[in-house]
């Protein structure tokens, strides 16, 4: 079944860059680059605004959330290419990259502002991970009123049981389900 996408929709790609894209997923990281490289490409030949958001931290970590929690991550110096994000992207000047230093796109930083000032009403959401930044988006994107997609083979995790919780249970309730070809589909006949 074709999207439903609004005429001022956006995409939004979440965290695929070289840190994340290396962590062991459930399905290869290479085919969700792709997918999002193609749909990127598909949103700026339709004049549609392509966001790619980054996970990335201050030299010194101060900004890094420490927590007392099983989860929390090792104090490891990330690679030098960590935020930066693959070329298959092909991310350019009409693109918006957003830095966030947490899960969620939308907190403490600009993303819903650059949306709001373009009049953008409806998000696209493809990366990883399904079960953390692409649900924290979701929820954050929900909560505002935006209305919203989700690319199913255009996420992935690095726990299927998370990935498919977050595809099955959450993502029901704030978004509609899609696939890549099925969002290309929509774009292609609103033009």
């Amino acid at each position: 079944m074709p999207a439903t996408l609004d005429p001022e929709t956006a995409l939004i790609l979440i965290d695929l860059q070289h840190g994340i894209t290396a962590l062991p997923t459930v399905h290869p990281s290479e085919q969700v680059i792709a997918r999002g490289a193609r749909l990127a490409d598909a949103f700026r030949a339709h004049k549609n605004l392509v966001v790619a958001t980054r996970l990335a931290f201050s030299p010194d970590g101060g900004d890094v959330i420490k927590t007392r929690t099983a989860g929390n991550g090792t104090n490891a110096k990330p690679a030098p290419d960590y935020a930066d994000f693959h070329t298959e992207l092909s991310l350019g000047d009409g693109d918006i990259a957003i830095t966030k230093r947490g899960w969620n796109a939308f907190y403490g930083t600009e993303l819903d502002l650059e949306l709001r000032r373009r009049k953008i009403t409806g998000i696209v959401l493809a990366g990883i991970s399904t079960s953390i930044g692409v649900e924290s988006a979701a929820r954050a994107a929900n909560e505002r009123s935006y209305e919203l997609t989700i690319v199913t083979d255009a996420v992935t995790d690095t726990s299927e049981r998370a990935h498919l919780n977050s595809l099955q249970v959450i993502f029901p309730h704030i978004a509609e389900l899609a696939t890549t070809d099925e969002v290309l589909t929509t774009l292609q006949n609103a033009h």
